[in-house]
């Protein structure tokens, strides 16, 4: 039986990767999604998914989504909601979280999401009975210490650099304390940089802001006769400490291979690289995209209040809520990765990523252009409804089944307004539709969404529009 992965966190840059990963290897996906400005929670779904179509150049099929919030009691799900998730899902993905470093209370980010969010989806799976999880944490539960951090480790008595590391540490305690989960597979990434291909991020924190910092420096500095921009400024650091960072396509991918393979489940990974990026080598990389000199490597010794330059004020003025990174980054043991993922090794951030990295937060105005709004040409729900019993019916007389008492024939339309249903055709020969696809063995139809949009616009012009016409154009599956 083919169930649903309920899925937390789908909106953010690691979800929405896991979203196309995931649906690319065939899972079944149920979104919790919370509602935010005047998008509807299906919009928001969409224009992601049409943005990852438009890069694949083809149609993804539309997961199940759930207006709710891992913030509130029972995720904020309605009753409905509640009982169709307690049908069709025997898996969670856990992977909403709040990457705000400082909170005032733990009634605000970072605990609110990521403590208490945590909680929320636990009593949730043990209430419904989902037994088998996984949770996306962070390296950084280590805390401050140094040293080789083992995949096995968790709560050694360790400070913390801000309620964000810590709050995430005493999440991952929560889920490991659950009695329901038959399995649990904790992921933990290192520092999440963009896409290694396209440079592509949807949120600029982490390496991003340094970019950001070192592209507005460079583009405000007049350069000399020879085009060379001079930013002269001292850092406090020997240029040589490691960093522990890796690409949003990488992580995803990783995930998904674990999830999909289940003697991988139970196991805790670090999602970090071999070979770790030097601040040497980022702004060397700078260097040559912009042509510029003039950072110079003083050690952790040099003092950041004798500013030589605006640049170098402006500089330490930007970097005060990463400062307590810049000096330590511990070695993490990948033992349970390297065995369970072999093949899948984590590209080394080189000169030419910097590079991308750096034309897509340019292109994207560090984060100020507005994405695209989808396109969707009608939503899927209401045309199936009113096409439900003629389908089943053609299904029938089609591909010659014998007409059963009870039908359950299931309908992915695949694309922009799509959607997962099921068809249940009673004893009285009326049709019940139910979101989401059969659990069992029943057919299903797979439907591309422009091809049955025009085919149910001919139908409501024309009753002469033969139904057949609908299966000349949809795949079947068992």
């Amino acid at each position: 039986m083919t169930k649903y992965v309920l899925m937390t966190g789908a909106t953010g840059l690691v979800g929405r990767y896991l979203v196309r990963d995931l649906l690319l290897d065939g899972h079944r996906l149920a979104l919790v999604i919370r509602q935010s400005g005047k998008q509807t929670v299906r919009e928001r779904v969409e224009q992601i998914l049409q943005t990852w179509e438009n890069e694949l150049g083809n149609s993804l099929p539309r997961p199940v989504v759930l207006g709710g919030d891992v913030c509130e009691d029972g995720l904020g799900l309605n009753r409905t909601e509640r009982q169709w998730v307690e049908s069709h899902c025997d898996t969670v993905l856990h992977n909403a979280a709040s990457l705000t470093f400082h909170g005032a209370d733990r009634s605000a980010d970072p605990w609110r999401t990521n403590l208490t969010g945590t909680l929320n989806l636990k009593n949730f799976c043990e209430q419904i009975g989902i037994r088998k999880a996984h949770y996306v944490s962070t390296a950084y539960v280590c805390g401050s210490r140094d040293g080789r951090i083992m995949e096995s480790e968790l709560d050694c008595g360790q400070e913390f650099r801000n309620e964000y590391e810590q709050s995430k540490m005493l999440a991952e305690i929560a889920m490991r304390e659950t009695r329901i989960f038959d399995s649990l597979t904790v992921y933990r990434p290192a520092v999440i940089a963009g896409d290694s291909r396209t440079g592509y991020t949807s949120t600029y924190h982490g390496l991003y802001m340094y970019l950001q910092l070192m592209a507005v420096l460079n583009r405000n500095t007049e350069p000399d006769e020879h085009g060379v921009r001079h930013t002269n400024i001292r850092l406090n650091m020997s240029g040589d400490e490691p960093r522990n960072i890796v690409p949003v396509d990488w992580v995803a991918s990783v995930i998904a291979h674990l999830l999909a393979r289940e003697e991988s489940h139970g196991l805790t990974y670090h999602l970090s690289p071999i070979d770790p990026i030097t601040p040497r080598q980022i702004i060397e990389a700078g260097y040559r995209f912009f042509n510029s000199c003039g950072v110079e490597f003083c050690g952790p010794e040099h003092d950041a209040d004798d500013a030589i330059s605006r640049a170098e004020r402006a500089t330490y003025d930007n970097k005060t809520m990463y400062e307590a990174y810049e000096h330590s980054d511990p070695e993490f043991d990948t033992t349970n990765l390297q065995r369970m993922a072999p093949d899948l090794p984590c590209p080394r951030i080189d000169e030419a990523m910097l590079h991308r990295f750096l034309k897509f937060g340019e292109e994207d105005r560090w984060g100020r252009r507005k994405p695209a709004e989808p396109s969707i040409p009608g939503w899927g729900d209401a045309e199936i409804t009113s096409l439900a019993r003629e389908i089943v019916g053609s299904f029938l007389a089609t591909h010659g089944e014998p007409r059963r008492q009870i039908l359950s024939l299931g309908f992915n339309l695949t694309g922009p307004g799509g959607g997962q249903w099921t068809f249940t055709r009673d004893k009285s020969g009326d049709v019940i539709v139910e979101s989401g696809l059969p659990d069992g063995d029943d057919p299903v139809l797979n439907c591309d969404s422009v091809r049955f949009f025009q085919f149910a616009e001919q139908r409501r012009k024309s009753a002469t529009v033969p139904q057949a016409e609908l299966f000349e154009f949809t795949q079947l599956t068992r």
